[in-house]
C-alpha cells in the first residue's frame, strides 16, 4: 500500500457539516447489552463514502441501501463535504477510500472528487459498470497512470449470464455492465468484479465459471470477489429479513475475535452523518454521530447482516 503524502496544517477542514438523524434514530450504544458483543475501533484504516447517497440508475431487487432512480432517502454530497470528511479521515490515519451509492457515476462531480481524492489516499469505486464510455474510461485510465495512489474500479455483477443479471438488474443492464468492465480491462485498469454467492452452488466452482465467462467476453486477468447475500433494504422486502434469532446475542466471550469484523477498522459517512459501517447506513441504530470521532467507540453487534459478516468472514473491501 503506498503512503499518503504529509498532512497538510491544520485548519483546512471547511464548513460545518450539516446531517440528519434518521428517522425515529436514537444515539448508539457505547459498549453494548447483555447477550451482545460489542465491536471496538481499533484503527480507522478504511472510510466509505456515500457519494452517490442512495440515487442510482438501476433498482436491482437485492439492494441492501434499495437504491434507485427516485430514492433520496441519502442525498448525493457535494465536493466540500466529501473533502471535510476526508480531512476528518486522514487526520486519524485513514489508509484507503471507497466511493460508493447509488450509483457514484451519477454524481456530477465525480471525475472531480474521484481525482480529488486520489491526491490524498487509494481509491477505489464501486459501480455498476453501466456509466463508463470510452472517453471516461480513457481518462480514469490517465489518471491512475500518473497517480501516486492506486485506483481501483469494482464492478458488481449478479450471475454469469445476461437472463440471470437482467432478472435482478433491469433488462439490457448485462451486457452493458460486461462492456464496462472490458473497456476498463482494455485500458489497463484491472477491474474487481464483484459476484452475489448463489445458493446451492459451490463457491470454487461458480468462481471457475465466472472467470471463464469474463475471458471470454475480453476481461484479462479476472479478479473476483464473492458476497454473501444480505438480508437488507430491497433484498428484505423481497425475500424477507433477518429472523429475531439471526443475531450474534449469545456469542461466548471467549469466542470473539475483535479483529474479525470489518467494523473495527471502519466507517461510513453519508449525507446524514457516521455510520459503523457501510451495510447497516438505513439502521437508526447505525448512525454513530455528527463526526468521525465521535463514531470511535464500540458499536453492538446485534443486527442480523453482524451475524451474516461473523459467519462468513467477509468484508466489504477489496480484501
Amino acid at each position: 500500500m503506498r503512503q499518503r503524502p504529509p498532512a497538510e496544517p491544520a485548519g483546512k477542514i471547511g464548513p460545518a457539516l450539516t446531517t440528519a438523524r434518521l428517522p425515529g434514530e436514537e444515539p448508539s450504544l457505547a459498549g453494548a447489552r447483555e447477550g451482545f458483543p460489542a465491536q471496538a475501533l481499533h484503527h480507522l484504516d478504511v472510510l466509505w463514502v456515500q457519494v452517490a447517497g442512495t440515487l442510482c440508475n438501476l433498482a436491482c431487487t437485492h439492494c441492501f441501501v434499495s437504491a434507485g432512480p427516485r430514492e433520496e432517502r441519502h442525498a448525493m454530497m457535494p465536493r466540500a463535504e466529501v473533502r471535510a470528511r476526508l480531512d476528518e479521515a486522514l487526520d486519524m490515519g485513514v489508509k484507503e477510500i471507497y466511493f460508493t451509492g447509488g450509483e457514484p457515476f451519477l454524481h456530477p462531480e465525480i471525475e472531480t472528487l474521484i481525482a480529488d481524492t486520489l491526491a490524498l489516499a487509494p481509491l477505489t469505486v464501486l459501480t455498476n459498470g453501466t456509466l463508463l464510455p470510452e472517453r471516461r474510461v480513457t481518462w480514469l485510465a490517465a489518471l491512475s497512470r500518473r497517480s501516486r495512489f492506486s485506483l481501483e474500479l469494482r464492478v458488481s455483477l449478479d450471475g454469469i449470464d445476461a437472463a440471470t443479471h437482467d432478472a435482478i438488474r433491469g433488462p439490457g443492464a448485462w451486457i452493458r455492465a460486461l462492456s464496462g468492465v472490458g473497456a476498463l480491462s482494455r485500458a489497463g485498469l484491472l477491474p474487481i468484479v464483484t459476484l452475489t454467492e448463489p445458493r446451492g452452488v459451490e463457491p470454487a466452482a461458480f468462481a471457475a465459471r465466472a472467470r471463464a465467462v469474463l475471458i471470454e467476453a475480453g476481461v484479462r486477468e479476472p479478479r473476483l470477489k464473492l458476497l454473501p447475500l444480505f438480508r437488507l433494504g430491497r433484498e428484505a422486502e423481497r425475500s424477507g429479513g433477518y429472523g429475531a434469532g439471526e443475531t450474534l446475542a449469545g456469542l461466548p466471550e471467549s469466542a470473539f475475535d475483535p479483529h474479525r469484523l470489518q467494523c473495527g477498522s471502519c466507517r461510513a459517512v453519508t449525507s446524514r452523518g457516521v455510520f459503523v459501517c457501510p451495510l447497516l447506513v438505513d439502521e437508526p441504530a447505525g448512525r454513530m454521530g455528527a463526526t468521525l470521532v465521535e463514531s470511535a467507540r464500540p458499536f453492538e453487534l446485534s443486527h442480523g447482516a453482524c451475524a451474516t459478516c461473523w459467519a462468513t468472514g467477509m468484508t466489504c473491501a477489496n480484501g
